[in-house]
């Protein structure tokens, strides 16, 4: 190895040269067994080739984020997926020329490590800090090419400093607000819940405990101002890729067909939410509230006189208890006016109520100018929103999270802390503040803490600038960055978090300090990793895989060894209290980082729930194998004296030779449409699965004389690098090393760089490319064109063509053409969609009358 690099131009390649003389221990190995792979990651580990990201660069950005973890110690297989996702495509987009930002940081707050502090009786910051250590060392392992610069954690001082004065923008716009509110309180955390973190059983998402109605006076920001906003960014044509995420979002957020509004119960210190499809019902003096029978409000106030007062007329509205109304969707509250319903007025008088005189507009119209009007000027509602949707309760009463930055004072009220006073630092000891409005010396602080989805609603804003000592964030770094262009994430975030981040980028937004309402483009929703679980039927005591006998695998047979009984085998998200978990640690390190990337990866779309089975294992193992021998075997041979004359002029050297040119430039499209258009890393694996097989059939003397397979195997390699980037390094240092190489002056290859910083490998211009004509949905024909006019076609131009091809012209003869659609992916493949009417024809019936029917 060493005579060889001798020859080598060592003034060219000074760093792969030093990479490749330390390297060698492997470069012998025939087969690469798992510690073979073991010992080519502890070398590469720390000399990747992880790009570097400037906010001063005016390449063309991409910002790949994955969603903030939790740091819980340790990573499950669920972290492996969403990881090793997100670095694959940050390093997909650094070898295509682009500045990519791929940060991480650490959703620190919260519940489970305050939970875990109290059992271990240490700080939840001891905790916490340990965890986040423990974390970064197994990301880093992982391979992962996370901006590390950029890092923050949630529960720095330097981060929840910038949440508190985003808590004040929000409060001083009235936003944010505190109400006495029946809330939903979790009797075992001991906190109160947001609607959102309550489940259909009523049960808190978090401890799973049965949730409690209670009266408190918390902390709310008022999410629904934005709610019509917010339904129409979902129709934003920027999203891409949200399908049924924008399904669930419009589920949440509910038809905004109406209004609600605040008023407070007489001579109590409760208000309740009243929302109408018809403002207008408030300027009636005989309006009144109907509440269910079961609502919380009956047992906690009684069926006494009860009252609320309108602020629209400065009277009292009764509220009655009774079911037989027409409750708005998802709530449990009616506003009657016998003014304009019949009904109303009947039951009005069933309750013994007294109607009054109204002096009320000529039309229904102008009342509801005037309820508005009134509305926007008080800061209570005016503003759409549906009849479900709630405002966001941010108040927990736990220690272990963002203090809210307000000092109560008996003369002034709430008062927020003055901003050079920022941060309110943890821990909560001392409560007694002076008022910054009065100087009241017996003033109180807010004992309360913010919800963690506050902290992690703007914390992909943060990252860009998460340095900054003297603002939240440089205004120019985020107009030059945002949006994020691949947010990648669980389905589970898809309403929760996604809603508030969208609420408060899009509030950012209305303050010109984000550049875009939405905050990210596009989302990768990857699927949950499932281990099969062992369940005894009688009992349903789960059982580990070594105490089943399995009687029939395919259909799901087994029973427990120790008491023979039946059990259930099913597949469920991985869970130690299910015991079919998966360490993640164990996988890395028997089989190493970059295979476990591989698996986790193959088989099924990220999109897909992954089913984690040891039997799809031998695949991605065989594929290295092969690939570790086909360059083995391109190495050997090129380092062989020849013992026969081979004519490169003959005609079947030039065919075998130009199979590779085929079959490199297929399977580069393909694997490029699925790493950047697709996201369907299973189908990319699958396409360079095929050209390893094309480049194991080569014949010998092909391998050793054609330059097309030698450019074939380097885009192998290449385009393995950003799922197995230790992998792919140790394969390219070796046939880097190769000598009598015929594509030395290639422009395409960095022979002195690593194959991190290799171009992406793109289809050469001179070959053809698929133009496919589809007719409702179904291939009509495909039309081979060079890239190089492939990658200029317009829509008229493909629609000249379509018409001018025989089996489109024939087909759409007598066919009314709808609509026709042009996608073009330029080196990959462009299509031309054409939709026309249902064709109708002739049939006979049974009494051979000809009718006329749809096809």
């Amino acid at each position: 190895m060493l005579k060889i690099l001798k020859k080598l131009p060592g003034s060219r390649f000074p760093r792969l040269s030093r990479a490749i003389t330390q390297a060698t221990t492997t470069f012998d190995v025939k087969e690469p067994d798992n510690a073979t792979k073991l010992t080519i990651e502890a070398y590469w580990r720390d000399k990747l080739n992880n790009g570097s990201f400037s906010t001063k660069s005016d390449a063309e950005k991409f910002y790949a984020l994955s969603m903030f973890p939790y740091p819980s110690g340790n990573l499950h297989m669920g972290h492996v997926r969403v990881y090793t996702i997100s670095d694959t495509m940050a390093r997909f987009h650094r070898m295509n020329g682009k500045n990519v930002f791929h940060p991480v940081g650490f959703d620190a707050f919260g519940l489970p490590a305050e939970n875990a502090a109290i059992q271990r009786n240490i700080s939840p910051a001891d905790w916490t800090n340990q965890n986040i250590s423990q974390m970064r060392s197994q990301l880093k392992q992982l391979g992962c090419s996370f901006d590390w610069n950029h890092e923050l954690s949630t529960c720095n001082e330097d981060y929840y400093k910038w949440t508190q004065k985003l808590f004040l923008m929000l409060f001083k716009e009235g936003l944010a607000y505190q109400n006495e509110a029946l809330v939903n309180w979790d009797p075992v955390d001991k906190t109160v819940l947001a609607d959102e973190q309550v489940d259909a059983n009523g049960c808190s998402w978090r401890s799973g405990a049965k949730v409690e109605k209670k009266l408190l006076k918390q902390w709310f920001i008022r999410t629904t101002k934005f709610a019509e906003r917010l339904l129409e960014g979902l129709s934003d044509p920027t999203l891409r890729d949200w399908k049924d995420i924008i399904n669930l979002q419009k589920h949440w957020i509910g038809e905004c067909n109406g209004y609600s509004f605040q008023m407070k119960f007489q001579g109590k210190p409760l208000s309740l939410r009243v929302w109408t499809e018809s403002p207008e019902k408030l300027i009636d003096l005989n309006a009144f509230v109907v509440l269910k029978e079961s609502h919380p409000l009956r047992k906690l106030l009684g069926d006494g006189d009860l009252h609320l007062h309108n602020p629209f007329t400065n009277n009292q509205i009764p509220v009655v208890f009774h079911n037989e109304v027409e409750f708005p969707e998802k709530s449990d509250v009616y506003l009657a006016s016998p003014h304009y319903k019949d009904t109303d007025k009947t039951l009005r008088a069933s309750f013994n109520l007294p109607f009054q005189i109204n002096d009320l507009a000529e039309s229904d119209e102008a009342n509801k100018r005037v309820v508005l009007k009134i509305a926007d000027l008080i800061g209570n509602g005016g503003y759409k929103v549906s009849s479900k949707l709630q405002d966001w309760l941010v108040s927990r009463q736990r220690y272990w999270g963002t203090p809210i930055p307000i000092i109560h004072c008996d003369s002034c009220g709430a008062v927020p802390v003055e901003e050079k006073d920022l941060p309110v630092r943890l821990p909560l000891d001392k409560k007694e503040q002076k008022c910054p409005k009065c100087g009241n010396e017996n003033a109180k602080r807010e004992t309360d803490t913010l919800d963690t989805f506050v902290d992690s609603s703007w914390y992909y804003l943060r990252y860009l600038d998460s340095q900054n000592k003297d603002q939240i964030y440089d205004e120019e770094v985020i107009k030059k960055f945002m949006p994020v262009d691949l947010y990648i994430g669980g389905k589970e975030h898809a309403v929760l978090h996604l809603y508030y981040a969208r609420f408060i980028n899009n509030f950012l937004h209305s303050k010109g300090l984000s550049p875009h309402p939405e905050p990210f483009q596009r989302l990768l929703v990857q699927g949950m990793v499932m281990g099969r679980s062992f369940r005894e039927k009688g009992s349903g005591k789960y059982l580990k895989e070594d105490e089943v006998e399995i009687l029939d695998a395919k259909k799901n047979k087994a029973i427990c060894k120790e008491t023979k009984q039946p059990v259930v085998m099913t597949w469920e998200k991985m869970s130690k209290s299910k015991l079919n978990g998966v360490d993640p640690s164990d996988m890395i390190g028997e089989y190493g980082s970059d295979t476990t990337r591989l698996i986790i990866l193959g088989d099924v779309a990220p999109t897909s729930h992954r089913n984690w089975s040891n039997a799809t294992f031998p695949g991605i193992l065989n594929w290295q194998k092969r690939i570790w021998l086909t360059l083995n075997e391109f190495y050997d041979l090129r380092n062989s004296e020849d013992l026969e004359t081979i004519n490169k002029e003959d005609k079947k050297f030039i065919e075998e030779d130009e199979k590779l040119f085929d079959a490199r430039n297929y399977y580069i499209a393909g694997a490029t449409f699925n790493y950047r258009h697709s996201h369907q890393l299973s189908v990319a694996i699958s396409k360079m699965q095929g050209l390893t097989n094309s480049l194991r059939r080569t014949p010998k003397h092909i391998i050793k004389h054609g330059k097309h397979f030698e450019q074939a195997l380097a885009t192998q390699i290449i385009m393995l690098a950003p799922m197995a980037p230790h992998f792919a390094s140790e394969l390219w240092s070796k046939f880097c090393s190769t000598p009598n190489r015929l594509n030395s002056d290639s422009e395409e290859l960095q022979w002195n760089e690593d194959v991190l910083a290799q171009r992406w490998p793109s289809v050469d211009l001179q070959y053809k490319l698929e133009f496919t004509v589809r007719i409702n949905g179904f291939d009509n024909a495909v039309i081979k064109i060079p890239r190089i006019n492939l990658d200029k076609l317009t829509y008229d131009e493909a629609m000249d063509i379509a018409f001018n091809t025989d089996s489109v012209t024939s087909y759409l003869t007598d066919k009314k053409i709808r609509i026709t659609n042009f996608v073009h992916y330029p080196g990959i493949e462009a299509i031309l969609n054409i939709f026309v009417d249902k064709v109708k024809k002739p049939k006979k019936d049974n009494n051979e009358n000809e009718k006329v029917v749809n096809e």
